[in-house]
């Protein structure tokens, strides 16, 4: 059931034109291969879609990020750490029962200009509690852990119709994501690695695979101007620069690579540090400043794309939630229900949208968990398909296989 507002990542030996070689390269996050890549080609509705995914690494607090602040039991579970609704560093408000973190304003304005919304107690088909385990069902995109080595995201980009949808994803980060590995191509990009050397380096490494590997060095001349696209004065960490000044960078050189004509319409980036054991943190603390890096990098996303922005939806997901109840340490451990968070300007916001379960005790996932109403499956479903047209077909069989059961959301994107 939905409701709505209420009660819802040398071999010295080597040959340097071996395939290996050639692999480490064309796959390394900076110099990428953008020349191999097939460009845009833009839907025939005229619409120019974007789809970013963030994933949050080590298991977001769901009940403090968007706090149930209306559920007569929240205050009590969550003791210390909870949100008020006044009083010094108050939540924000979404409706009369939900209230976001302080630590969110941008989120807040994109939520009040129906730019942003909010799935309460969503969770993926795992059960357990291992991040390792947590983290690859979530990317992967299969009911349980450690059957493939491909993602959800690479299989829906391989699924789009040739020559008419996105052809290409952007991986931020040293790896590759693991929701974005598979037979699809992609494009990655570190914010820092090899381009940081000096460009007469550069240069000379294009130069010696000029006479070895012409198409190498074409790939790399074009992987340079890729980065000095995403990097600039504004790329330079600030001193003093914190966790969450480091998210915002890594938005702001994405979306430039985003907001690009012939650049992927698809990308993935992974923020690690989510996991609050201990000393959490109410309105102020560890899990705001994380949520304030977030929330900037939301909105690095939204000044970068520019126009772009009117087509994007951008979708913040963990591996799974924390437990209701404080800990000892004034922290959480590892749960079930979270939420997950939608921004952009082709999503239908000034939402929350969840079959609320309650806190209770009795309600709560084996006594200790806000029990999970949403599969976070159905939400990427409903996003892909309005996004780019995917078949339910497809995304029961092919992107997220064996989920006929789930069915895609409906209304997500405007």
């Amino acid at each position: 059931m939905e409701t709505t507002s209420r009660v819802m990542t040398t071999d010295c030996c080597e040959s340097l034109t071996s395939p290996s070689r050639r692999a480490v390269l064309l796959g390394g996050a900076s110099f990428a291969a953008w020349a191999y890549l097939p460009k845009f080609a833009r839907a025939a509705d005229g619409r120019d879609p974007r789809l970013v995914v963030v994933i949050l690494r080590g298991a977001l607090d769901g009940l403090a990020t968007v706090a149930p602040i209306g559920d007569p039991d929240y205050a009590g579970l969550h003791g210390s750490i909870a949100l008020t609704s006044s009083g010094p560093n108050a939540a924000l408000m979404l409706d009369s029962f939900f209230a976001l973190h302080p630590a969110m304003p941008e989120f807040a304005r994109m939520y009040r200009q129906k730019q942003a919304a909010v799935i309460h107690a969503v969770a993926t088909s795992y059960r357990e509690r291992s991040h390792f385990d947590g983290q690859d069902v979530l990317e992967s995109g299969f009911a349980g852990p450690g059957r493939v080595q491909s993602g959800w995201l690479n299989r829906a980009l391989e699924s789009l119709p040739k020559g008419e949808r996105v052809m290409s994803a952007l991986g931020v980060g040293p790896t590759t994501p693991l929701v974005l590995r598979g037979a699809a191509p992609t494009v990655g990009w570190t914010p820092v690695a090899l381009p940081q050397a000096a460009e007469d380096t550069a240069m000379r490494l294009i130069e010696l695979y000029r006479h070895r590997d012409p198409a190498l060095a074409a790939a790399l001349t074009q992987g340079l101007a890729l980065d000095k696209a995403a990097q600039g004065d504004d790329m330079k960490p600030k001193p003093g620069t914190n966790g969450a000044g480091a998210m915002r960078l890594v938005a702001r050189g994405a979306a430039k690579l985003m907001a690009a004509d012939d650049g992927p319409r698809i990308g993935a980036l992974a923020f690690d540090g989510w996991d609050t054991h201990a000393n959490e943190g109410g309105p102020v603390g560890r899990l705001a400043q994380l949520l304030s890096g977030l929330d900037g990098a939301l909105a690095e996303f939204e000044s970068g794309l520019g126009a772009r922005w009117r087509d994007t939806v951008v979708v913040v997901v963990t591996e799974f939630g924390r437990t209701a109840r404080i800990n000892g340490t004034a922290g959480t451990d590892h749960g079930t229900g979270t939420v997950a968070l939608l921004a952009g300007g082709a999503v239908k916001g000034g939402r929350v949208i969840s079959d609320w379960p309650g806190l209770k005790v009795a309600n709560l996932y084996q006594a200790r968990d806000l029990a999970p109403t949403t599969d976070l499956r159905a939400i990427m479903k409903g996003v892909l398909q309005d996004q780019f047209g995917l078949a339910e077909r497809v995304l029961a069989e092919t992107v997220f296989p064996d989920s006929a059961s789930v069915k895609p959301m409906k209304g997500l994107v405007g």
